[in-house]
């Protein structure tokens, strides 16, 4: 019994299993804006692949965004690595914008959005009181 345990085993070896991480949040121009969106980003580590949307909060379309670049920094040793992402929004075939996301450790240092026409830019803040969840997504009064 044992060596027939042991000979399966052989063919069939046990698989890694990583799961696909999953992050929203929820962002707002200003406290009385009625821009806001879900930032929602999917992340493979087998085939390390990163994708997303953004979907805005008085949209039902969820747009497409590509990871394009991906830096970390060290301001001081004593503090967490800033992490900066650059995203791009995609809407039929074309890159219409951009989305800068800066990190410190866990905190969200900034959010940025420019979009590709006019070069415009617009700052964003984490609405850290919203409900928010993979089913649901951000969940705007």
């Amino acid at each position: 019994m044992k060596k027939t345990l042991f000979f399966l085993l052989a063919l069939f070896p046990f698989s890694a299993y990583s799961e696909v991480t999953t992050e929203t949040l929820c962002f707002e121009l200003s406290q009385s804006s009625p821009v806001k969106f879900e930032f929602r980003t999917f992340y493979d580590p087998i085939s390390k692949w990163s994708g997303g949307f953004v979907k805005y909060a008085k949209s039902n379309v969820p747009i497409s965004i590509v990871l394009t670049s991906s830096q970390d920094e060290i301001l001081d040793p004593q503090a967490p690595w800033q992490h900066t992402t650059t995203w791009s929004e995609v809407m039929d075939g074309k890159v219409t914008g951009t989305y800068e996301w800066v990190t410190q450790g866990a905190q969200v240092v900034t959010m940025s959005y420019t979009k590709k026409s006019n070069g415009k830019a617009y700052s964003f803040m984490l609405n850290t009181s919203i409900d928010s969840s993979l089913e649901t997504g951000c969940k705007w009064e």
